[in-house]
């Protein structure tokens, strides 16, 4: 197995000239002058370094101090930046304690115009989440590199399949003409397992991208492409743990980096524990301090050398690759109080950025804990702007299969959304009909176009901002399985010789056209009328198996209503909406030229749904 690849010192930067420090691996790579917060810890990896000392002579750079951790193999050195150091070249000099020195240089940059007014992704926006191995291959030649056990396998559900970022870069004309306008793909960083390493979630280098995907230039060249096309590009983070082939497994920097002294206990998964007022300490600890397969080593947050090398590594890839956004997997396993300084630790340098936390809880009392503005009965204090809303997926794919009554169906969905005073803002949970995770919507409702119809637009239209993984919008399913290798299945057509283009809107089945055409037509929607969909939503209660709800802003006259109708063709009596509907003179249905006069009732098909442009 491959080892994790060094991370050296010195990077070279525009107009600057860098000696490398052959043999010494230091953390961040690089930085940035004028940062909100002027500390830097460089994490120095050599062979003795237990009683070093290191100095440098750069104005404006200070050492504050060196922590020497269990393993002599590391230091940890703590500087301040001034407020008027320049960028350029940093010269270090350690002096170790057998008389030996070495030098390294390490470089800081200027930063990018605005880049701490970055805005984040945001209600008018919609993200596509994409599994980079299975999405499209654009370089061949990586598809199997000799230094990496896990090669090329498209036989296997759990192999490598050839997916890079040079795949992604080749279809951003896609996402964009769909109307997606922000990308979430699963892991990129370096993944060197012997198997099952595509997914990515077990990282084992967390400054390098895997070079079966490409590298960290190419990243940073997909996030300024994406932006010309307007998306902006959001990272998977892991903060809970590593995979087992990292370095960290067998030369861990202290004794504590890895729970259970990096032996295997697994954890209880039952995330109520943090927030029982009545639990047990051991329960709680059970939950965040277990692992969740052998292979994946946890990580102790508690230790605070860990826990700052896990928010400069944060601040670092924002800054690096122009992030618009961040998802953190297996949010709540990590300790609470680390999440706390990672979270505010990430706002202050970027106030407008956002962060969803993964939570699979489907009880919105313990998703909506963690998302700032929340109140909490225990005094805890987060800065995650957002969760990713498990129980509104849980909820609408229930309210859709379920028999309609006066407590089951759509009055389910209705009910959640009624509750929504829970959350500190309700406006800005990620919303989703499935992800890479889970089964496909369409193999969930049962390959009912229909249902999958209603599914999609609800998610598309309601509160919150959208979320799409890739394929959805051609009807893939995993029908009889629930394997995750067959529900993360290739993209047809981003493979040299796929019968089917779907990139091309091209696709052997109709109904799969038909599908990917209905998406793009929301999507435009949402992109013709941002403001609406940053702005509020009013429902009302199902009645007979349709549950109307409107999309509006006082920033503008328009509005958009939705129409979901489980029963068979109907006229809705539009009076009853007389609060929206008050000086609406026209009605134009989604996908249709024709402009209506409003009247007093509105026809819609059976087993549909409609979008409604309201005009004054």
């Amino acid at each position: 197995m491959k080892k994790a690849a060094t991370v050296y010192g010195a990077v070279l930067a525009t107009n600057l000239l860098c000696v490398p420090a052959y043999g010494v691996s230091v953390s961040p790579p690089d930085w940035w002058v004028n940062m909100a917060d002027s500390r830097l810890q460089l994490m120095i990896r050599d062979k003795d370094l237990g009683k070093a000392n290191v100095k440098t002579s750069y104005p404006g750079v200070h050492v504050d101090g060196v922590h020497r951790p269990s393993n002599a193999d590391y230091i940890f050195v703590d500087l301040t930046l001034s407020e008027n150091v320049k960028p350029g070249v940093i010269p270090f000099e350690i002096t170790k304690e057998n008389g030996g020195r070495v030098s390294f240089s390490y470089v800081l940059h200027e930063r990018k115009k605005g880049s701490a007014q970055r805005q984040g992704y945001s209600g008018k926006d919609t993200i596509y989440l994409l599994t980079p191995d299975r999405f499209a291959n654009g370089d061949e030649s990586n598809d199997s590199l000799e230094n990496y056990t896990d090669k090329l396998n498209r036989e296997e559900a759990g192999g490598r399949h050839g997916g890079d970022i040079q795949g992604i870069i080749d279809h951003l004309d896609y996402l964009s003409d769909m109307g997606f306008t922000q990308i979430w793909s699963m892991p990129l960083l370096e993944n060197a397992m012997d198997s099952y390493s595509y997914h990515g979630y077990a990282i084992t280098d967390y400054y390098q991208i895997d070079p079966r995907y490409g590298s960290n230039d190419l990243y940073k060249t997909l996030s300024e492409r994406a932006a010309e096309q307007g998306i902006g590009v959001i990272m998977d983070m892991v903060l809970n743990h590593i995979g087992s082939g990292h370095p960290w497994t067998t030369s861990p920097p202290d004794k504590d980096w890895i729970h259970h002294d990096g032996n295997f206990s697994a954890t209880t998964h039952i995330r109520e524990t943090l927030h029982d007022p009545h639990g047990a300490e051991a329960d709680k600890l059970a939950f965040s301090d277990g692992w969740f397969v052998p292979s994946m080593p946890d990580l102790n947050q508690q230790n605070p050398f860990l826990a700052n090398y896990l928010i400069q590594n944060a601040v670092w890839w924002v800054e690096y690759a122009g992030l618009s956004g961040i998802r953190v997997d297996t949010y709540s396993y990590s300790d609470k109080d680390f999440l706390s300084a990672w979270t505010a630790r990430l706002m202050k340098e970027y106030p407008s950025l956002n962060i969803v936390g993964e939570e699979w809880s489907v009880n919105p009392v313990i998703t909506s804990y963690w998302q700032s503005g929340t109140l909490r009965q225990d005094g805890y204090e987060s800065s995650l702007p957002s969760v990713m809303d498990f129980p509104l997926q849980h909820t609408l794919v229930s309210a859709l299969k379920e028999e309609e009554s006066w407590g089951s169906g759509l009055k389910k969905l209705y009910e959640l959304l009624a509750g929504d005073f829970i959350y500190g803002d309700a406006g800005n949970l990620v919303v989703f009909a499935d992800n890479h995770d889970m089964s496909r919507i369409y193999t969930q409702l049962d390959q009912d176009m229909a249902l999958w119809k209603m599914a999609m637009t609800v998610v598309l239209t309601t509160r919150g901002i959208p979320q799409v993984f890739y394929g959805t919008e051609i009807l893939m399913d995993n029908a009889g399985t629930e394997d995750h290798g067959i529900i993360r299945s290739d993209f047809p057509g981003g493979w040299p010789g796929d019968e089917s283009a779907a990139f091309s809107y091209e696709s052997d089945s109709a109904r799969s056209v038909e599908a990917q055409q209905f998406i793009r037509q929301l999507l435009h929607i949402r992109k013709q009328y941002p403001l609406l969909f940053e702005g509020q939503l009013t429902q009302y209660v199902p009645e007979d198996g349709t549950y109307v709800y409107f999309r509006h802003n006082r920033k503008t006259d328009t509005q958009i209503m939705v129409v979901i109708n489980k029963n068979g063709k109907k006229d809705v009596n539009l009076q009853r909406f007389s609060e929206r509907m008050a000086g609406v003179k026209t009605l134009q249905q989604a996908g249709d030229d024709e402009i209506m006069a409003a009247g007093n009732s509105l026809s819609v098909p059976e087993h549909s749904a409609t979008v409604w442009i309201l005009n004054q």
